[in-house]
């Protein structure tokens, strides 16, 4: 299948550029036969077994309802070299159908926005979380100066994502010359990454054709799956979203952010000259992060899961912060956390007053060299 099917901005659009998306018609996977809505209304937090969903994405394929992620896209022939002046990736060579993940640091290089990229002939998309683009775009509207560079809101795009290991497949099987319906509501593809390597496939849709596009790939998929069996395949494979920030979160705190384009990162450790650079650059070399996103077990003795933003505790000692917590279908419930660095997964935690402890599987390596270090080792011992 073609990584890309038509120019974004063949799109039909409404609004201006400034105007954030609209609360869209019903969520398609909230149509869907035996949808439970999420807690907060937007989509389908299950279909009725979150178990079997789990399972199914993890040998086949499930399609997942992201349609609340918003989007800003770039126009504009100096939109690559532009962008590459203040966010953590190198993107001046993505090429079309090429995608990434980049963040905007602040001064003292923590996060301030997280966002996935998509080059297509003539733009780029980026995607950000529910409520996010709109302090995005306002942030990068204030950066264009003379650049010929236009950013708007594209409230015209919607966002869907299948995983598994056959998600690719079950992609370009939509492309066969035998397929009965044509995929016109498609505009991009990209692939997942989490900590075990490429995890699905994001479909960037025509927000106007989404209620065919979910049919189209429900019906193409093994499975749909909620947005509980989502998380609790996003917490094993220990990637983040919003829920499992805060306003200290520095890039090196989360591993599977590290990395080049071709390795599904965010951060690429070899570019310069943006704002927290040089954090970034004061972490990889001569230190580490003071906390890390890690896997926590929990005991399940509660009836509800504790929320986002609740103490993780070793004794009386706060070491961290709760994120997303979830069923998972083997190991119970489990979650994200940024959780201090000198913390072992020997140590007993609470949160909410249940028992927890860090997944050993989840904690980062800090084995092996760090090269600033070992420079000024070098050149002491002359």
């Amino acid at each position: 299948m073609p990584s890309t099917v038509r120019s974004i901005e063949r799109v039909s659009t409404t609004g201006d550029a400034s105007t954030p998306p609209a609360p869209s018609e019903i969520a398609p996977s909230l149509g869907h036969p035996g949808a439970v809505a999420d807690p907060d209304g937007t989509t389908a937090g299950h279909f009725g077994d979150p178990f079997a969903e789990q399972r199914a994405a993890e040998t086949g394929s499930a399609l997942v309802d992201r349609s609340d992620r918003e989007f800003v896209v770039l126009t504009g022939p100096e939109r690559l070299t532009w962008l590459e002046g203040f966010i953590s990736q190198h993107v001046t060579e993505l090429a079309e159908g090429e995608s990434t993940r980049s963040l905007i640091l602040d001064a003292n290089g923590r996060v301030e926005h997280s966002f996935g990229i998509y080059a297509t002939a003539d733009s780029l998309v980026l995607d950000t979380a529910a409520g996010r683009a709109q302090s995005l775009f306002e942030f990068l509207d204030k950066m264009v100066f003379w650049s010929e560079v236009t950013p708007r809101i594209a409230s015209e795009l919607a966002l869907l994502t299948v995983v598994g290991p056959s998600a690719a497949s079950v992609l370009d099987s939509l492309d066969d010359v035998a397929a009965p319906a044509p995929t016109d509501w498609l505009i991009a593809r990209r692939a997942r990454h989490g900590s075990a390597g490429h995890t699905g496939e994001d479909v960037i849709v025509d927000r106007a054709q989404l209620g065919r596009a979910w049919t189209a790939l429900a019906e193409a998929c093994s499975a749909v799956m909620g947005r509980w069996g989502f998380d609790a395949l996003r917490v094993m494979e220990l990637v983040p979203d919003e829920t499992d920030l805060d306003e200290k979160t520095i890039p090196h705190e989360v591993p599977a952010w590290i990395g080049d384009v071709a390795s599904g990162g965010a951060v690429h450790l070899d570019k310069g000259c943006y704002r927290g650079q040089e954090t970034v650059s004061r972490v990889h070399n001569l230190g580490r992060a003071p906390r890390a996103l890690v896997r926590l077990l929990l005991d399940g003795s509660e009836d509800e899961l504790p929320g986002a933003g609740a103490e993780v505790k070793a004794g009386s000692r706060t070491v961290g912060r709760l994120g997303t917590a979830v069923h998972h279908h083997e190991l119970g419930p489990v979650a994200l956390a940024l959780v201090k660095r000198n913390v072992g997964a020997d140590v007993a935690l609470t949160v909410s007053d249940g028992a927890a402890s860090i997944d050993p599987d989840s904690l980062p390596d800090d084995s092996g060299p760090q090269a600033g270090r070992d420079a000024i080792k070098r050149l002491r011992e002359g």
